[in-house]
């Protein structure tokens, strides 16, 4: 049963990332800020620190809401991958500054939204 729940969430997660792609056009473009990358990986840290908030220590979620969403949806939506990848791209095409803002803000920002995902989802 948590394989078919990780896959149809999965999918679900895939099809959400295509889509947030697809609002922003031209954002993997030569020398330009990778915002879609961006935003779905700062969305997901936040969504995942509500999930496992109330999946681990509040356990107001059953555990397979972990799996679907955490492993399943999230996982998917999200993309490690991509953001180290639009970051070496943004530094091959001399654009060193816009490489350590994606590196360094994302880590920044993606941390303060877990944290906060957690406190919102501490106290639901």
């Amino acid at each position: 049963m948590n394989v078919l729940l990780v896959a149809v969430f999965g999918a679900a997660g895939a099809v959400s990332r295509y889509a947030v792609d697809s609002v922003f056009i031209n954002a993997g473009a030569v020398g330009r800020f990778p915002w879609d990358t961006f935003a779905v990986n700062v969305v997901g840290s936040f969504a995942l620190g509500v999930l496992v908030a109330l999946t681990t220590e509040r356990m107001v979620l059953d555990d397979s809401w972990r799996i679907a969403l955490g492993i399943g949806f999230l996982s998917s939506f999200t993309t490690f991958s991509t953001y180290t990848v639009d970051s070496i791209r943004l530094a091959e095409d001399s654009q060193v500054m816009l490489a350590f803002a994606n590196v360094f803000g994302m880590l920044a920002v993606g941390l303060l939204f877990a944290l906060a995902g957690l406190a919102v989802g501490r106290t639901l």
